[in-house]
């Protein structure tokens, strides 16, 4: 029986767990950053590996025959960690990542590069790039809307946190960025369609966007757009 390891957290992975057929043992690895978790099916590990020399030893223990790369699109230390490992055990890795968002924005490459244009676009900004970020958007001068899954560890007092999970519908895009009068929105390019709408509600609004490009995926990983993608390569 052959033994996938897929690096999870994201619905892709928890769809690419519960599609494959039993003839697969799978095992879903989260790195444990969120602390209620939605679980994929069958085996689920917690926690991170101890680097690459770690996340290696693992794959020899389990004997693993193919990790699938299914961490947000901007894990970039897992991801990274993840291709050294497997060509130090010689072990095939797929990354999967869903096609990023195809939108008309202002289009930065750091979460930096994004704080630094947000004078120009407007002071009342919605942030919808995680609680880590918090820190790079400092801007006294600014009222910042955050939205994120899990309590940042530190709240600056020109930012409220909403907490909430999607996914998310325009209507309710429309109303919340209405309530809290938001002249510009932040977004990391994770893509999909879950957390989409708040794309199409900045267009019906006229606010400009600001989207973070996502990280690139390491040299020579070959890279599936979709679970089926995966399935397809593993299956045949």
């Amino acid at each position: 029986m052959p033994t996938l390891l897929i690096l999870g957290g994201t619905g892709e992975a928890r769809r690419l767990a519960s599609v494959l057929p039993p003839t697969y043992r799978v095992i879903s690895s989260l790195a444990g950053r969120v602390a209620d978790p939605v679980l994929p099916a069958g085996e689920v590990r917690i926690g991170g590996f101890g680097g690459p020399a770690g996340l290696a030893a693992y794959l020899r223990a389990e004997r693993i025959d193919t990790v699938v790369d299914a961490t947000h699109p901007f894990a970039a230390q897992i991801s990274a960690n993840a291709a050294l490992a497997c060509a130090e055990a010689h072990v095939p890795l797929i990354v999967l990542r869903r096609p990023g968002y195809a939108v008309a924005g202002h289009r930065v490459p750091s979460l930096e590069a994004a704080a630094e244009l947000l004078p120009s676009l407007g002071r009342r900004v919605f942030l919808t790039t995680g609680r880590q970020s918090i820190g790079h958007f400092r801007d006294p001068g600014t009222h910042y809307l955050l939205r994120c899954v899990d309590e940042p560890d530190e709240v600056p007092s020109n930012v409220d946190v909403i907490r909430d999970r999607g996914p998310f519908t325009v209507d309710g895009e429309v109303a919340l960025m209405r309530e809290h009068a938001i002249e510009v929105l932040v977004t990391k390019d994770s893509g999909g369609d879950m957390t989409a709408a708040k794309l199409e509600a900045a267009e019906r609004l006229g606010i400009p966007v600001v989207v973070v490009d996502r990280p690139p995926v390491t040299p020579g990983v070959p890279v599936c757009a979709s679970v089926e993608e995966v399935t397809a390569r593993l299956i045949g």
